[in-house]
């Protein structure tokens, strides 16, 4: 079966996206194209109940455009939804009309509830949940949706007339915007939240938001900390955060929000609403950390086309992060065994080192990801291989791993042979100081297991460290001769010993000499 070519048409309150994706038999795809107008259905809708004219001529012209991109991608199958603006609009189903004529596909106008669902599938595909009980948010023009889950259990979806547009064109009418008018805000949203869902609070401790709202909070709150990464796609922003965002936003006029770092000019009008919403709905539900999903509903909407097309993933919904990192390695065409055995060799000294040197959990699955895929660089080619890999780990899409952990795999990987840490490695020099020491700390570790399966046989069936008087005595055994292992180790233990500050010392067992 050859791969086969997939749109999504998501026909929003504020926004008409197209996402065009080439899909494979094993239920993966990768993005073509991903073309976003804003068309501002919602426009008006608050106090006339249609949607203008000039609206409408926008999504005409929006979804012409969509639908010549879509034929001369080659696309065999094309799944649209109309979301808030065109179910509550009086004229939404003469649009509808107009607009499946433009496409010659139909298009689903689909209930709140139902988007909250496509935006579960997203999330539950983008994160792994297992063991936590969450909330995913989709905020969007007309409506936020909410569905409560616990791991992959999804339990209950929920839609409110809360949407940006909508509460911005109800309550925030000056410029700048008066307290009066966000208090007025803030008690409607509150008496929404308590109205839906009672006088017992729902505890949602994470949500994992998406929506352009959640998209623009997360570009801003990047911007403050002056992080650069390639999305914001998995970036974890704090409810004290949010509520930063929100004050400073508060204080600027319309012109001013226009020009801010991480804010889209056209979304400057209704972005304090979407952000008042997003830091009452984690005030109201408990919720301390919002994960973004970069995807949202109209990943649902492909996700949905591949089960239509028979090429949904056929694979338990208990994925992990190690399963996605070693899908990507295959892509790259890894050596699987010498990345296995470097993996381990790499795992064990961590274990050893943990306790005396203070290395954290999570700092594990870091280590593990950059050894399962230090050498993917060489599918590019093995020249320079390390700086490959580095670029390709960066902007992988990795599940389970966030983008901070994916740019400290990247560098990690990157070190793994040549030069060391230098000051004219600019991705490394925008590091803060700790995660100069860990890359440094890590990049050592696996730099030494790399060196220790020099013949790529995994000969080093053993190994151990042990630390004392500022040694790393690092014990090794296997049923094979282990100098050409113990050589190799040697001339990649320098990274190791400076990050820290130890000797190393090999120590063969007996049994391995002969």
């Amino acid at each position: 079966m050859k791969n086969e070519r997939l749109a999504a048409i998501d026909i929003g309150t504020n926004s008409i996206r197209c996402i065009v994706v080439e899909a494979s038999k094993n239920g993966t795809y990768r993005i073509l194209d991903d073309e976003k107008e804003t068309v501002r259905l919602g426009e008006g809708i608050a106090s006339s109940g249609a949607i203008s004219n000039a609206a409408i001529t926008r999504a005409e012209q929006a979804v012409s455009r969509m639908a010549k991109l879509v034929k001369g991608l080659g696309v065999k199958g094309v799944e649209a939804v109309a979301t808030s603006a065109v179910r509550s609009a009086s004229n939404g189903p003469d649009l509808v009309a107009r607009l499946e004529a433009i496409l010659g596909v139909a298009i689903q106008v689909i209930s709140g509830e139902e988007e909250a669902g496509l935006a579960a599938q997203s999330a539950l595909r983008n994160f792994d949940m297992q063991g936590q009980r969450y909330g995913v948010l989709d905020v969007g023009g007309g409506s936020v949706e909410l569905t409560s889950a616990q791991g992959q259990l999804v339990e209950e979806h929920y839609s409110l007339e809360l949407g940006a547009v909508v509460m911005t064109e109800r309550f925030l009418k000056s410029d700048p915007i008066k307290g009066s008018e966000m208090e007025k805000l803030r008690r409607h949203i509150r008496a929404e939240l308590k109205k839906r869902f009672g006088g017992g609070k729902l505890q949602l401790p994470v949500l994992v938001g998406s929506g352009g709202t959640i998209t623009a909070i997360a570009q801003m709150v990047l911007q403050y900390r002056r992080e650069e990464l390639p999305s914001v796609h998995g970036v974890t922003v704090l409810r004290t955060e949010v509520v930063h965002i929100l004050a400073m936003l508060q204080r600027k006029i319309l012109e001013e929000r226009k020009t801010l770092p991480g804010l889209s000019p056209d979304r400057a009008d209704i972005i304090v609403a979407g952000v008042a919403l997003v830091d009452c709905m984690m005030d109201y539900f408990g919720a301390n950390s919002l994960l973004v999903n970069g995807r949202g509903i109209r990943e649902g909407v492909i996700l949905q086309a591949l089960q239509r097309h028979g090429l949904a993933r056929q694979t338990s919904n208990h994925r992990t992060w190690r399963d996605a990192v070693l899908e990507f390695g295959h892509s790259c065409q890894i050596e699987e065994g010498h990345a296995l055995q470097v993996s381990r060799l790499s795992l064990a000294l961590f274990d050893d080192l943990a306790k005396p040197c203070n290395l954290k959990k999570r700092e594990r699955v870091v280590l593990e990801a950059a050894a399962l895929l230090h050498d993917c660089g060489a599918w590019i080619s093995y020249e320079s291989h390390h700086k490959h890999s580095y670029h390709l780990i960066r902007h992988a899409d990795l599940f389970g791993l966030t983008p901070r952990e994916r740019e400290l795999a990247a560098q990690i990987a990157r070190y793994h042979r040549k030069a060391l840490p230098k000051k004219k490695h600019e991705p490394f020099q925008k590091l803060s100081a700790k995660e100069q020491g860990l890359v440094s700390r890590l990049g050592g570790i696996l730099r030494l297991a790399d060196g220790l399966d020099r013949r790529r046989c995994s000969a080093v069936e053993q190994i151990s460290c042990q630390l004392q008087d500022r040694v790393a005595r690092i014990g090794l055994s296997g049923s094979d001769d282990l100098v050409v292992e113990v050589f190799g180790g040697s001339a990649k233990k320098e990274l190791f010993e400076k990050a820290f500050d130890l000797q190393v010392v090999f120590a063969v067992q007996p049994e391995a000499r002969g």
